[in-house]
């Protein structure tokens, strides 16, 4: 019986607060093709209520998750060139062990990114 989790924590570093209200899109790769797993959104402390997947429904393999972040930072009254130079922001990951916590969070500005693997 798998016992691993995937979770996400957004931080929004240019006003120094969490990025609640953000939607987000889970999807797993297979043979290149995109299958959608589901869509959340994050509380006030910028995390998801439960995990994107835990348990039997985390399996070894690619998995992508795309944080809609233009529509959160205009929601914020952020001033953003059109095309916005952040839109939605994909991070493509593997997983290699369903029974492990894998915790991928996301640090965002209007003009930048970056992620690692948490705990």
């Amino acid at each position: 019986m798998a016992s691993g989790k995937l979770t996400t924590h957004i931080l929004d570093t240019a006003h120094g607060q969490p990025g609640a209200g953000i939607r987000l899109q889970l999807f797993v790769l297979d043979h290149g093709a995109r299958h959608a797993l589901g869509q959340f959104s994050s509380n006030a402390d910028g995390r998801c209520d439960a995990p994107l997947l835990a348990g039997e429904a985390l399996h070894v393999g690619t998995y992508e998750i795309d944080f809609h972040v233009g529509a959160y930072f205009a929601r914020l009254g952020v001033a953003q060139a059109e095309p916005r130079f952040l839109d939605v922001v994909t991070l493509r990951f593997g997983i290699a062990d369903a029974n492990a916590h894998y915790h991928v969070p996301l640090l965002v500005s209007p003009y930048s990114y970056s992620t690692y693997r948490g705990s």
